[in-house]
């Protein structure tokens, strides 16, 4: 059975290709074609889904075979001097996984862009950007090591910049593309040198296999040197994780994600929901051997940045009125929950939440923009109202995410949530607290989001109809994901399958956790009904008995203000001035008085060189008469013309 399914997993390849494949062809054939370019495209990922689903299905088959010995299908790509570099697929369940979301995620979109994307004048150029998109992802969660995984890496950050960035004629757009992809470089120079560390010390960047870096890694960690009391793995972790903190807008270089939601929003769910923002989640699971054989401070690291991220930006998100923003701090806040699970020792959880999250939040996204499409693209929740009675297949389904990702029971995130607070209940009781906190939070602000767009007052100046099948259908099916999801954790169905370090891992409900988890979910429910459903608790009173509150969270704690301060005032201002001064006078000065002696030995010996023969011969005659004056007087006759001889030796 194993090597049947082995003879499956040889295919993988063409998971990424199709899509890649259809870009090319959108790219350079069919672009003048809309519907064709739309096809080809469409075509491509599905079957990409269909292949995805058949190797998801082997390695469930495969059982823990497939757990202790990861399927590698490998070819060389370069081989110069000790230098051996392949390139391949990697089929474990973790990859597996991966696989569905992505193309389940992305075959969503796109099916859905046909009605939100209809005439526009970009129609072929956005799917051709969508094709691209996927495969790079794909091709990602693929990498056999991480060279591969990097360049697709990159290449998913240019996608995100083309389709952040595809209105270009909007200033914003504009803006907000080069934001994201300047914000994002820097995490990922960190991450560059991560790699380069770990190929000098290891001489391999492969995940897995004879040599490879789990293995060496495993076996000698403790060999490493110390540098100020810090082991030198803990310092190569740190620097892969930062590529992490700028790709899974983790706090400090979260400001780009919000700013993304100026591209379409087809485009905003793809990349919250399963490429760009999990592609950070995912390197850290992958390289996840890295951090556990560190010092415990790579991973307190991961905890620590992850917990604060995830309460920072729920906190912000209770007081934005964008429907687009409030989704992304959403995700902010979600990532941060990946990333503490990961941070507190459980790849399960975290995969489980990635997984879950791609579900609903792909459908509240396509949700947002069903609305959006509907009101002629308002964001603003208060412009809206009584959208349920209008669009009862988009309110339904929207609730169903608002339902799932507030942890409520049967759907989807409860489990994932409570998975991720049980870990985080096991020795890290702070980050449980945070953890905990921001899950009412999240309630919160996400039933907020639904009581006022869709349960509110309804605007006479609207009139908002259903979006049509291409864009509902998709919400169908993500909603009911977004119900079953989570069943997987059910033990029955055996969610060991994602795995921990060759082990199955899965720890069974805790129903004390859960309870918890489920009173945080329907209070922040409950608190937000009362609050703009009922009004027996007033908003406004809230905002004016805290204004300076209110503001802060409003201005999402300057954060944006505060690096524009630090550029303007301290890089283009002090730094700038400083060096402009040292490139003045130590540079050019350095440089100049360089020019300025060769100038003047120049001028000075360009006087021998007249070209004239009278000249040279009259320099050769003084010479000679020079020499022969040495040779003929002779030392003590010359002497005796010293003045201190002539004075009689006086001193």
């Amino acid at each position: 059975m194993f090597k049947e399914m082995n003879d499956l997993f040889q295919w993988a390849w063409l998971i990424p290709f199709l899509p890649f494949l259809s870009f090319l062809l959108i790219a350079l054939v069919t672009k003048r074609s809309k519907r064709l370019s739309s096809t080809i495209s469409i075509l491509a990922i599905l079957t990409s889904f269909g292949l995805s689903i058949a190797i998801g299905l082997g390695v469930i088959q495969s059982g823990s075979q497939i757990v202790e010995n990861p399927v590698l299908t490998t070819v060389n790509w370069l081989s110069i001097g000790g230098l051996h570099i392949d390139f391949g697929t990697l089929i474990d369940p973790m990859s597996a996984m991966m696989l569905f979301v992505v193309t389940l995620v992305a075959s969503m979109v796109q099916i859905y862009s046909i009605g939100y994307m209809h005439g526009d004048p970009g129609f072929s150029r956005y799917y051709a950007f969508q094709s691209l998109f996927a495969a790079s992802m794909l091709g990602m969660v693929l990498a056999t090591n991480l060279l591969q995984l990097f360049i697709f890496w990159e290449l998913v950050g240019l996608c995100s910049y083309l389709l952040i960035g595809f209105w270009f004629f909007k200033v914003s757009a504009r803006e907000a593309a080069k934001k994201a992809f300047i914000t994002t470089r820097v995490g990922d120079f960190g991450l560059l040198l991560g790699i380069l560390f770990l190929y000098n010390t290891f001489g391999t960047l492969d995940f897995y296999g004879p040599g490879s870096l789990s293995v060496q890694m495993a076996t000698s960690f403790h060999d490493f040197a110390l540098i100020g009391g810090v082991s030198y793995l803990t310092i190569m972790a740190i620097l892969v994780f930062i590529g992490p903190v700028g790709k899974s807008g983790q706090f400090p270089l979260h400001v780009w994600l919000p700013d993304a939601m100026e591209g379409p929003t087809p485009v905003s769910a793809l990349i919250h929901a399963a490429t760009m923002v999990v592609a950070g989640v995912y390197l850290v699971a992958r390289m996840f051997f890295l951090f556990d054989n560190a010092s415990p401070f790579a991973l307190q690291l991961v905890a620590g940045m992850g917990a604060f991220t995830a309460i920072f930006a729920a906190t912000i998100a209770i007081a934005q009125d964008d429907i687009k923003r409030i989704l992304a701090y959403s995700t902010l806040s979600q990532l941060g929950y990946m990333m503490f699970a990961l941070g507190v020792g459980s790849l399960t959880a975290s995969m489980f939440h990635l997984m879950t999250h791609a579900f609903f939040k792909a459908l509240m996204f396509l949700g947002a923009g069903s609305v959006i499409h509907a009101l002629h693209h308002k964001q603003n929740i208060w412009d809206m109202g009584g959208l349920w009675k209008k669009m009862p297949i988009t309110g339904t389904t929207f609730f169903i995410g608002v339902l799932a990702i507030a942890g409520i029971p049967p759907f989807a995130g409860f489990f994932s949530k409570d998975e991720i607070l049980l870990a985080a209940y096991h020795g890290h009781p702070i980050i449980f607290a945070v953890g905990l906190f921001t899950a009412f939070l999240t309630a919160f602000y996400m039933s907020r989001l639904f009581f006022v767009a869709f349960m509110g007052e309804e605007k006479p100046e609207n009139h908002p109809h259903e979006s049509p099948w291409v864009m509902t259908l998709p919400l169908i099916i993500l909603a009911f994901f977004s119900v079953v999801g989570g069943w997987v954790a059910l033990p029955e169905h055996n969610f060991g399958y994602f795995v921990h370090y060759g082990e199955f891992h899965h720890e069974s409900i805790n129903w004390m956790i859960a309870t918890i988890s489920i009173i945080a979910g329907v209070l922040g429910i409950g608190l937000a009904y009362i609050t703009y459903v009922t009004r027996a608790i007033k908003a406004e009173n809230v905002v004016a008995r805290f204004p300076g509150v209110y503001k802060l969270l409003k201005n999402k704690y300057y954060i944006d203000e505060i690096y524009l301060w630090f550029i303007h005032k301290v890089m283009d201002g002090i730094v700038a001035k400083v060096l402009y001064w040292f490139d003045l006078y130590i540079v050019d000065g350095i440089v100049n008085g360089l020019a300025a002696l060769t100038r003047g030995s120049g001028r000075a010996l360009r006087r021998t060189t007249t070209g004239q023969m009278q000249t040279y011969a009259l320099v050769f005659f003084v010479a000679i008469v020079v020499i022969y004056l040495v040779f003929a007087l002779g030392e003590g006759q010359l002497s005796a013309l010293n003045p201190a001889a002539m004075l009689g030796g006086v001193k």
